[in-house]
C-alpha cells in the first residue's frame, strides 16, 4: 500500500531514498500547525473570560484579538529578513522560544489583573507564533511535487484544525468555571467578595499557558537537534532580504486581499462564538463550550475531507464552492439568530476548513526565491482578524434586538474568497 505522505512528496524523477529525506521534516513541521492553532483558538476562550474578570462589554474584549493578529501585520517583513539571512530552522527555533516566554507570562499576568498587560501577553506569543506560520506553510509546500503543494498543506492544516478542536473542547472547560457574575448579581455570601471572584476565575488561565509553555520548549529542544533539508529558495543568498517588488503579480495580490478577508471573517465568527451562545441564544457556559468543542470538530473534519477530495477536485474549484455555501450560510445567521443561527455557524466552521490553506498556496505559486516575501505579505493579511472581527462585535453590541445582522461582516468576506477562487488565482504576469 502507498503511503499518503508519500504520494503528496512525490516529484517526477526523485528517487524513493530522496522523497523519503522529506517525511520526518514535514511531520516536525506538522507539529507547528498544532501548536499555533491552541494558541489562537484559545482566544475566543479568553475573551469570555476577560469580560468576566476585567468587567468587559464583547466590544472592549474582542480587542484581545486586535493584540494578537496585531503583531501578524507587524512582525512578518522582519521575520522573512530574518529567514531570507538565517533559515527556516532558525527563526521556527527562535518563534517557539518567544511564543512558549509569552505563555509563562501570564503568571505574572495573574497577579497584575490589569487588561493592557494581557494585551501585551497576547502581543508577545502572537509574535512567536507569526515565526511558526511565516515559515511552516511555504516550507511545506515547497517539500514535494509543486502541483500537489494545495493538498499538502491541507493535509499539514488538518493539525491546524486539531489543535482548534483541542483547544475548543477540552481546555476552554479548564478556563471557563461556568460563573458568571458581575459585581451587582454576585451573591452577598460568596468567600471573599468581588476580589475572590476574579482571583479564583483569573487563576484558572494559569494551567493551559503552562502546558502550551511546555510543548513548546519541548518542540523547540526536538528542532535544534533536528536536521531540516534547506530548500530551493534557502540555496540563493543573493537577491533582497524582502522584496516589494513581489506584489506586482496579480494572483499573489489578490491573494493577500483574499486572505485579509478569510482571516477577518473566520475570526469574526470565531472569536463570538462563546459570547453568542451565551449572550444571545441563551445557553450556559457547560453548554456553550460543548458547542464550540463541535464547531471546532467540524472545522477538523472538514479539513480532512478537503484533503481527500483534493485528490478528485480543482483547488480553486472547491475554494468557491465552499466560499459560496458560506455566503449562504451566514445569511441564514444575519436573517434568523438564535438556535439557528447557532446550527448554521456549526456549517460555516465545516466549508471554512479548506479555504486559508489553500488560498496561501495558490497565491505564492510560481514566485520562486521570493516565495519567502510572498509567505510574509500573505501572513501580513492575517491583520485582518485585527479588525473586521471589532466591526463584527461593534454591529453586534450596538443593534442587540437584531444583533444576528452582523453577520453580513462575514459574509462580504466570503464573497471575496469566491472571487479569488473563481478568478483571482490564475497567473497572468
Amino acid at each position: 500500500m502507498t503511503d499518503p505522505t508519500e504520494t503528496l512528496l512525490h516529484t517526477p524523477g526523485q528517487t524513493m531514498k530522496s522523497r523519503n529525506r522529506y517525511i520526518v521534516p514535514l511531520t516536525l513541521v506538522i507539529s507547528l500547525f498544532f501548536l499555533w492553532a491552541i494558541s489562537a483558538n484559545l482566544l475566543p476562550t479568553m475573551i469570555r473570560q476577560l469580560m468576566k474578570t476585567c468587567e468587559l462589554t464583547p466590544f472592549e474584549a474582542s480587542f484581545t484579538e486586535s493584540a494578537y493578529w496585531l503583531a501578524y501585520f507587524i512582525c512578518p517583513i522582519p521575520i522573512a529578513m530574518f529567514m531570507k539571512r538565517y533559515s527556516y530552522k532558525a527563526g521556527i527555533v527562535f518563534g517557539l522560544l518567544l511564543a512558549a516566554a509569552g505563555a509563562l507570562l501570564f503568571f505574572p499576568a495573574a497577579e497584575i489583573k490589569a487588561y493592557w498587560f494581557y494585551l501585551c501577553v497576547f502581543f508577545v506569543i502572537a509574535t512567536g507564533m507569526c515565526f511558526l506560520e511565516t515559515a511552516a506553510n511555504p516550507y511545506v509546500t515547497a517539500l514535494g511535487d509543486p502541483a500537489s503543494a494545495p493538498r499538502r498543506l491541507n493535509l499539514a492544516q488538518s493539525f491546524n484544525g486539531l489543535g482548534a478542536f483541542v483547544a475548543a473542547m477540552f481546555l476552554s472547560k479548564l478556563i471557563l468555571s461556568g460563573q458568571t457574575f458581575t459585581r451587582e448579581t454576585l451573591p452577598a455570601d460568596y468567600a471573599g467578595g468581588w476580589d475572590a471572584y476574579v482571583s479564583a476565575e483569573t487563576e484558572l488561565m494559569k494551567g493551559p499557558y503552562a502546558a502550551l509553555a511546555l510543548m513548546l520548549g519541548v518542540i523547540a529542544v526536538v528542532f535544534i537537534f533536528s536536521r531540516l533539508p534547506r530548500i530551493a529558495d534557502e540555496e540563493s543568498t543573493s537577491g533582497r532580504l524582502i522584496d516589494f517588488r513581489v506584489l506586482r503579480r496579480r494572483h499573489l495580490r489578490l491573494g493577500v486581499v483574499a486572505q485579509f478577508f478569510y482571516n477577518g471573517g473566520q475570526t469574526a465568527v470565531n472569536s463570538l462564538f462563546l459570547v453568542y451562545c451565551c449572550t444571545y441564544a441563551g445557553i450556559s457556559e457547560a453548554q456553550a463550550t460543548t458547542f464550540f468543542g463541535i464547531y471546532m470538530l467540524a472545522f477538523l473534519t472538514g479539513r480532512w475531507v478537503g484533503t481527500l477530495l483534493m485528490g478528485y477536485f480543482r483547488p480553486h474549484s472547491m475554494l468557491a464552492v465552499y466560499a459560496v455555501v458560506n455566503i449562504l450560510l451566514c445569511g441564514v445567521i444575519a436573517v434568523c439568530g438564535g438556535m439557528t443561527g447557532l446550527y448554521a455557524m456549526i456549517g460555516v466552521s465545516f466549508f471554512m476548513s479548506i479555504m486559508y490553506p489553500t488560498q496561501f498556496s495558490l497565491a505564492i505559486r510560481g514566485l520562486g526565491q521570493d516565495t519567502k516575501s510572498g509567505s510574509a505579505f500573505l501572513v501580513m493579511a492575517i491583520v485582518g482578524n485585527a479588525c473586521l472581527p471589532q466591526l463584527t462585535a461593534w454591529v453586534m453590541t450596538a443593534n442587540p434586538s437584531i444583533y444576528y445582522i452582523a453577520y453580513l461582516v462575514p459574509l462580504v468576506c466570503f464573497a471575496v474568497c469566491a472571487f479569488y477562487g473563481l478568478s483571482g488565482y490564475k497567473i497572468k504576469d
